[in-house]
């Protein structure tokens, strides 16, 4: 497939947009040679595999959310090509298990290709930690194996996919591999999300302070250094085991990126947190799905790119939302405090134990978290004259059934020239209003960029339907692919590389 951003790539330096492409930073720290505009498109022109989906998985109902059978940890969340990773595997009654790693993409639908495989490799079962201060699972394993991350991996989600060898049940251990050159956009994985709704073995999130399973206070204590188990508020998703949150919100836009040919890098939560410069490796800074708990450094960061010119895009909903303090000793976190005004969310009262701090969170965002919190609603347009729905057909008042979910934004920030977008009434099931209101917004930033809240975590449910993926149904129901959608982003994309109205 030729993408309208392959065509026009060759007067890209025309165009007025993506002032992070003449700075001096990035001329001094990014060279020529490290410019790989067609690696994710060459990616996709090899050889695709459905293999990588669980076939055969199964959970222990005394725990509710995880597989003793077979289930693991890798030793980080992301690593770059030519460098060890150590996956540490427990296997209950199987004496032996089957590592096989996929890069998940698009490849012509298939939804992965196979990278590499091993063994079958010994396995034994490993031991459960104790809890520890604050509740923290730190487990201990031993390495079951160490791979070598081949020099032509290109950066990607990529899962290994573990079946033991006795019933062959299995479950996946994510991570990430990363680069350093410059890209497009810099898509960023919200692993840290993922591991706070993490409840392996059974009721150890960040959540969970031993007294109530929804906690949100400063009380536990979460880290890398344990398998995910399935995910707590999606039950009946088979493809989350090991995988965090993952296949819920964010692979059907990596899919249709890499689908659309766009040149994109993959990093951690934990990449942005400790590397001020990552976010200006791109055009666009994207935060996708479910992008909650950030730390201070993280905020700032992508403050920092903004100036110097780099536009985001928050395809998310809850984004920016609770304040966490990293342990690097310890790969872990905890929560310390909430970006968002004192009585900004009021579904949960253990917020206002912690401290409401400036900066908020839609000061970045243009807008954020509020009460109700969670719950749905239409994407209803309101500026129809805006760039973002050239080409789409919407006019005022006209809707997208269902696309606003989960968790949305609202309360947006007094910035200058910030827009509404989209806003509306939200909702805790049919027809039955909860008082929330969600507000979907653009705002200039001071290079031709621009910030983009798309206020809800399902955006990515109108771009693709991958393999093996379900749509979400809570407080709303999505409607799945929806060209609108899928004009919208465009829009957001080219803009972001070309700094053209579409």
């Amino acid at each position: 497939m030729t993408h309208p951003v392959d065509r026009r790539r060759a007067v890209r330096s025309l165009a007025a947009g993506c002032a992070i492409a003449q700075s001096s930073w990035l001329a001094s720290s990014i060279g020529a040679a490290m410019r790989r505009p067609e690696l994710i498109a060459q990616e996709n022109r090899k050889d695709g595999s459905r293999d990588w989906m669980l076939t055969q998985t199964r959970i222990d109902p005394a725990t509710k959310y995880r597989c003793p059978w077979v289930e693991g940890y890798a030793s980080e969340a992301s690593i770059q090509a030519g460098q060890s990773l150590r996956l540490m595997i427990s296997c209950q009654d199987a004496k032996s298990v089957l590592i096989e790693v996929y890069r998940l993409g698009y490849y012509a639908g298939d939804g992965a290709r196979k990278m590499d495989q091993y063994g079958p490799v010994a396995c034994s079962a490993q031991p459960t930690p104790q809890p520890g201060k604050l509740r923290l699972m730190d487990c201990h394993w031993e390495t079951t194996l160490e791979l070598t991350i081949g020099s032509d991996w290109p950066s990607g989600v990529y899962v290994a996919k573990l079946t033991e060898q006795l019933e062959k049940l299995q479950s996946y251990i994510i991570f990430i591999v990363k680069d350093d050159r410059q890209a497009d956009f810099v898509f960023q994985c919200s692993d840290h999300t993922w591991q706070a709704y993490n409840r392996w073995p059974s009721q150890f999130s960040l959540y969970d302070d031993g007294q109530q399973q929804w906690h949100w206070g400063d009380r536990s204590q979460v880290g890398f250094n344990r398998p995910y188990g399935k995910y707590c508020q999606i039950l009946d998703a088979p493809l989350s085991l090991g995988s965090g949150e993952f296949f819920l919100w964010e692979f059907p836009m990596v899919y249709w990126l890499e689908q659309e040919g766009y040149d994109v890098t993959y990093i951690s939560n934990t990449d942005l947190h400790s590397n001020l410069n990552i976010a200006r490796r791109g055009c666009g800074f994207l935060s996708v799905g479910h992008d909650e708990y950030w730390t201070i450094d993280m905020y700032r960061h992508v403050q920092s790119a903004i100036a110097a010119g780099t536009s985001v895009g928050f395809f998310s909903g809850n984004a920016v939302c609770g304040r966490i303090q990293w342990d690097s000793s310890l790969r872990a976190f905890r929560r310390v405090g909430v970006f968002g005004p004192p009585g900004g969310t009021r579904e949960f009262e253990a917020m206002s134990s912690l401290p409401h701090e400036r900066p908020y969170a839609n000061e970045l965002i243009g807008a954020h978290s509020t009460g109700p919190v969670t719950g749905g609603a239409d994407w209803i347009c309101t500026l129809p004259d805006h760039w973002l729905y050239a080409k789409t057909g919407m006019k005022s008042g006209d809707r997208i059934p269902g696309l606003v979910g989960w968790e949305y934004h609202g309360d947006p920030a007094p910035l200058a020239g910030l827009e509404i977008v989209a806003t509306g009434p939200t909702q805790s099931a049919p027809r039955q209003l909860n008082g929330g209101t969600y507000t979907a917004t653009v705002y200039p930033g001071p290079k031709n960029n621009f910030v983009l809240n798309a206020s809800t975590c399902w955006w990515a449910d109108g771009l693709s339907a991958p393999p093996g993926y379900q749509s979400p149904s809570e407080y709303t129901q999505p409607m799945g692919v929806d060209g609108r959608v899928q004009q919208m982003t465009r829009n957001v994309l080219d803009k972001m590389l070309f700094g053209l109205n579409p």
